[in-house]
This record gives structure tokens, C-alpha cells and sequence, in this order.
């Protein structure tokens, strides 16, 4: 497949899951979908076909895509792609209808990451919409989540389960300036579950101001409310003793969610304790290379227990790390997903 010339067209920009695949891939050039001129008066645009659709029969979830076609049209003629390859989404960009016509009449294959959808099981119009408008236009999709590709097999959907992938960064001696790390968004159960261990706990991430109604003094003394990316989320990382991985309650109602946290962090030499689903534990080895807790009590034990077994501990990060080398660097996920297309 990479003797074809691929567009890489990324959806989620803000992460480098994109740019770390198209660094494996040659002949590729990527394209950051956000960076796309976008349609004059988009705004008003967008509010008056709201208005059209809630007065129309179709009262379905609908979004109008931001960006100009012809801008994506002179990306095209650029790189001249005989394969796009789509990272997230592209419906709040391009119209995927349009996207499949152009691709047919161009002799252009189209193929998915699907990184995000886990992210819409909360909202049921926007996940059906998903699925309908944009899913079923490519030639095969791949997903991070075995449960969503087992979903969309099921829906007569060409899809092939894909874990995300991570860089391996050298961890550097030092002290520890975290016991327990987490990073991400605030959501209640994740709210509810660091109230059991706030003694230990350091917390970065978006959206936690907001729920300060529900937190506990003490658990918003542990927040600092912003995001953290590239290197100064890697330096967390790496001087954190457990990071803590907790998905988002749809995630977990749906026993799905081996997120990028997991493989960035196991690939930074870092010891990961991340509650349980049948994922991860068909992706690594419970105990020798991650540790995982089924409920609080769970964690509570778990949490004290490692913070007090230096070599359990560091023994577990090691093989977690090796594991990440040989089957979860980006360059051997990127070549599995190329192996699948054509």
C-alpha cells in the first residue's frame, strides 16, 4: 500500500495520533482538517438550517459542515491521493457524501480510524448520524475499540479492530513529583471515584471548575483545570509513580475504552492502573504489564499497595514498556492498518 500516495486527512488535530501515523508512512502527506477555509457566514448559515430541520419532517441530528469544499478541492489537486486516509471524522468539515462522490470520480479509496466514536454514546442522534452518513461511506474502517468494530461487523460495516499505538520515550531518573496521576476531563464517575483516593491523587485536565459543586473541598485543592499536551504532559507522566487511567461512564456502561492515555503512558516507562474491561485484558498481560481495578475497593487497595512496593511496581512498568516496543509503537500499528487497505 505505500507505494499508493496517501492524504491523511485528520479530524482530531488537536491530538497527534495523525501526525504520529503519518511520520510512519512515506508516501503520505497530511492535512489538518480544522485548517481548511471555512464557508462564509457560517453561523447564521448554521442557525438557519437548524431552524429548516426542526421544521421539517427530518428532525434527525444534522450538523453543517464548517469548511468550503473548494478549499478541499485545491488540497486534492495538491497532493493527488489515490488513498485518503481519515483520522476521527470528517462530517463536521466536509460533507462525507460529498467526500465518497469526489473519491469515485477521482479512483480515490477511503478508508477510517475510527478514534472517536466511543465519544457520541451520549449523544444517540449524533452516534446514528455517524453511523449512517459518514461510517458506511468508506472502503473499510478501523477502530481503536474492539466493541465498536465488533458494532459495526454487526451493521454489515467492513471494520477491523485497530488499538491505538504510542512513541516510546526513554524514561529519565528522578524523583517522583506525583503519587498517583490523573489526566482527563471531569465526568461523574470519574469525579466519584478520586473522592476515594484524594490523599494520593494529582488531577490535570478540562472541565473540572464546573463541576465544583459536586467535588469535595479537599479533591478541588488536588485540581489543576487545564489541559496538558506533548512534552509537558510526558514530563507528568514520567514523574508520576501510578498513572491512573479512568474512562468516561459511557465507555464503562459499554465495556469498551483502551484510550491513547494507556499506550502513551505505558510507553513513557510508566506503571498504568486502569479499571478492568475484556480489552485490555486481550491486549496485555493483567498484573505483568498493567495493573486494572474493578470498583473503588478495588482501587483503594490497589493504590495503597503499589505505592508501597517500589519493585512490584517498577517491575510491572518495565514489561509494560517492552510490550508497547513490540507490538504497540505507532510504526507497527500504522503498517498493521496498511496491511488492510487495497
Amino acid at each position: 500500500m505505500t507505494e499508493k500516495k496517501i492524504l491523511i486527512l485528520d479530524g482530531i488535530g488537536g491530538a497527534t495520533l495523525g501526525r504520529d501515523i503519518h511520520a510512519c508512512i512515506d508516501n503520505s502527506e497530511y492535512y489538518d482538517l480544522a485548517k481548511l477555509k471555512q464557508i462564509n457566514l457560517y453561523k447564521p448559515r448554521s442557525a438557519l438550517a437548524k431552524v429548516k430541520r426542526k421544521f421539517s419532517e427530518k428532525k434527525s441530528f444534522y450538523y453543517l459542515p464548517k469548511k468550503a469544499l473548494s478549499s478541499f478541492l485545491t488540497v486534492l489537486d495538491e497532493v493527488k491521493p489515490e488513498v485518503i486516509f481519515v483520522i476521527g471524522f470528517v462530517y463536521r468539515f466536509i460533507n462525507p457524501e460529498q467526500l465518497k462522490d469526489i473519491a469515485k470520480s477521482r479512483n480515490i479509496e477511503l478508508y477510517l480510524y475510527d478514534t472517536d466514536s466511543c465519544n457520541l454514546y451520549t449523544k444517540r442522534r449524533e452516534f446514528i448520524y455517524f453511523i449512517e452518513n459518514e461510517v458506511r461511506i468508506y472502503d473499510r474502517v478501523f477502530s481503536f475499540s474492539k466493541v465498536v468494530t465488533e458494532f459495526f461487523n454487526r451493521m454489515d460495516i467492513d471494520a477491523i479492530f485497530s488499538p491505538f499505538g504510542a512513541n516510546l520515550i526513554e524514561r529519565q531518573s528522578g524523583k517522583f513529583q506525583h503519587e498517583v496521576l490523573f489526566v482527563g476531563s471531569a465526568d461523574l464517575r470519574r469525579c466519584f471515584m478520586l473522592e476515594h483516593i484524594v490523599d494520593y491523587v494529582s488531577i490535570k485536565g478540562a472541565r473540572w471548575g464546573r463541576n465544583e459543586a459536586i467535588l469535595s473541598k479537599k479533591l478541588q485543592e488536588k485540581i489543576d483545570d487545564k489541559p496538558v499536551w506533548g512534552e509537558a504532559l510526558h514530563q507528568h507522566l514520567m514523574g508520576s509513580k501510578i498513572v491512573l487511567n479512568i474512562t468516561r461512564g459511557p465507555f464503562y456502561a459499554a465495556e469498551t475504552g483502551v484510550n491513547l492515555r494507556i499506550f502513551e503512558a505505558m510507553a513513557a516507562g510508566c506503571f498504568v492502573l486502569t479499571d478492568y474491561c475484556d480489552e485490555v485484558a486481550e491486549l496485555f498481560d493483567i498484573g505483568l504489564e498493567i495493573e486494572t481495578f474493578k470498583g473503588s475497593k478495588e482501587l483503594v487497595e490497589k493504590v495503597a499497595y503499589y505505592l508501597s512496593n517500589d519493585e512490584a511496581r517498577l517491575a510491572i512498568a518495565k514489561r509494560g514498556q517492552q510490550k508497547i516496543r513490540q507490538q504497540f509503537t505507532w510504526d507497527k500499528r500504522t503498517q498493521h492498518m496498511l496491511s488492510y487497505m487495497g
